[in-house]
């Protein structure tokens, strides 16, 4: 037999479907359920579908794996398939003729016999004053849970106060790893490159060479070749610091032992260096040195020194502490900002790490009425960071700890010396640290005292029972309840 099959969609709705099923022609209709998606028909809408598929002359029927779907198809007589191929193989069940799915009429003695099946109420629940004694029971048992659960109290207690205060030596050292309660502590590296540029107005004098010294050499030939002498040939003195010059022009030396040729020479700096008295050239440089002498037959003469406006040593020395002074400053300043605000830094740890440039201009030997210097200094220090001294605080005052005090506060500390470094590189002051202490309260003995009691004769028995600095406070909520709260946990206990 011919079946319709039609597939239904997420966006399908009894409307739509019933739609569907107008155009079929066939004496079967199927409709499949996606396996994926969502399509929503009740068992009302079934019902309805079932109907017109009856006004069309057609058979629904139902592919499906939905539950509830099979059990609102079964329950309505709809035959459900696991596939449309089952569905076309399979003989279908005879549908239910309409007479049967039509309800049956409402009964009318249900009244009657829900009255024969439930017991009557006793008659004091159905009077006037048993409702009313019940609701009275009702409400007392209201207000007494109320009254349990809902009344606050915030109880604030200003137990007896005392300070403790100790000094404390600290040993800063970068070889310590943690604090201890010897008063050791590690000490951390900072560091930090600073430049800066200052000049110097110049009112010493120094000697500037002005004139080179100049003579005659005499070369002579100790082999039987003759050799050429070029200029530029450098010959010195044989003094520990030598003094060089250079001939002045090109030379051949004949052939034959001790011949001799006479050589113009310069010296090669200028100034009285150069001045020096005869036979004092003795050296010839380089490889013509092996094969020929020389010497001055007469001193050599001509060098000449001015006196000029130049820095001397002291006067760079002069500057170059002023400046390395000034970087000093900028590098505690910039090491201050580089540490936390309360950390401490051991000042006298600040040295220069290594000096990146420094130059002079103008340099060591010229003139000028200006002395400028460029330095570029990278400096290092030590500090003790805040974490490390609160630890030692609190480490050192739990060790010294009053009985029957408790701490409610971070302990204050204040650097009572100034750091100092010894040789082995250990910085060494003194912290001086307080706090404040509360006399120690037994809550459990608090709630015990004032529950269930009138909140000023609390006051006054919690004054004269506890070591106060003063009346307590109690704040009520509801501020009306003359009570304070009877469970435990609706009371908070606060110190202060």
């Amino acid at each position: 037999m011919k079946t319709q099959i039609i597939t239904l969609e997420s966006h399908d709705d009894l409307i739509s479907v019933r739609d569907k099923l107008s155009w079929a022609k066939t004496p079967r209709i199927l409709l499949v359920w996606p396996k994926y998606a969502k399509v929503t028909l009740r068992i009302l809408d079934l019902k309805v579908l079932q109907r017109h598929a009856d006004s069309l002359g057609a058979q629904l029927g139902l592919v499906t794996r939905r539950a509830k779907v099979r059990r609102d198809a079964e329950s309505l007589g709809i035959p459900v398939f696991a596939s449309t191929t089952t569905a076309q193989r399979e003989l279908w069940p005879d549908p239910v003729p309409r007479s049967m799915r039509t309800p049956k009429p409402p009964r009318r003695d249900l009244r009657r016999i829900r009255d024969e099946v439930y017991a009557k109420e006793p008659a004091w629940r159905t009077s006037l004053l048993g409702r009313v004694l019940t609701f009275t029971v009702g409400v007392i048992a209201f207000v007494t849970v109320a009254g349990l659960f809902v009344p606050r109290a915030a109880l604030t207690l200003y137990p007896e106060t005392q300070v403790q205060s100790i000094i404390i030596p600290v040993a800063a050292s970068e070889s310590a790893d943690s604090i201890s309660l010897a008063g050791a502590v590690p000490a951390l590296i900072v560091s930090v490159t600073e430049q800066a540029e200052q000049s110097l107005a110049i009112a010493s004098e120094i000697s500037v060479p002005k004139a080179k010294a100049k003579g005659v050499v005499q070369i002579t030939n100790l082999s039987q070749n003759e050799l050429s002498i070029p200029a530029g040939t450098v010959v010195t003195t044989a003094s520990e610091v030598p003094v060089k010059f250079v001939t002045l022009e090109d030379a051949t030396l004949t052939a034959g032992i001790d011949e001799v040729v006479e050589i113009p020479i310069e010296a090669q700096q200028a100034g009285t260096d150069g001045n020096v008295p005869n036979d004092a050239v003795i050296v010839v440089e380089g490889p013509l040195g092996l094969t020929v002498s020389v010497t001055n037959p007469e001193a050599i003469t001509g060098g000449v020194i001015s006196q000029v406006t130049g820095a001397n040593d002291d006067d760079r020395a002069r500057l170059r502490e002023v400046v390395l002074e000034n970087l000093r400053r900028m590098a505690e300043a910039e090491l201050r900002s580089q540490i936390g605000p309360a950390d401490v830094l051991l000042v006298d740890t600040l040295e220069v790490k290594q000096i990146l440039n420094e130059t002079f201009d103008p340099p060591a030997g010229q003139p000028g009425k200006t002395l400028v210097l460029n330095m570029q200094v990278e400096f290092s220090a030590r500090y003790v960071s805040d974490d490390a001294m609160k630890e030692l605080s609190l480490a050192t005052l739990n060790a010294a700890g009053q009985d029957g005090f408790v701490s409610t506060s971070t302990p204050d500390y204040k650097v009572i010396t100034d750091p100092s470094t010894d040789n082995s590189g250990i910085s060494h002051f003194e912290l001086m640290v307080t706090r404040t202490l509360l006399r120690e309260v037994d809550e459990m003995r608090v709630f015990s005292i004032v529950r269930g009691g009138k909140p000023d004769l609390m006051k006054a028995e919690l004054a004269s029972t506890l070591s106060l600095r003063q009346s307590p406070d109690i704040l009520l909520t509801p501020s009306w309840w003359p009570w304070m709260p009877l469970i435990p946990f609706n009371i908070s206990v606060e110190m202060k």
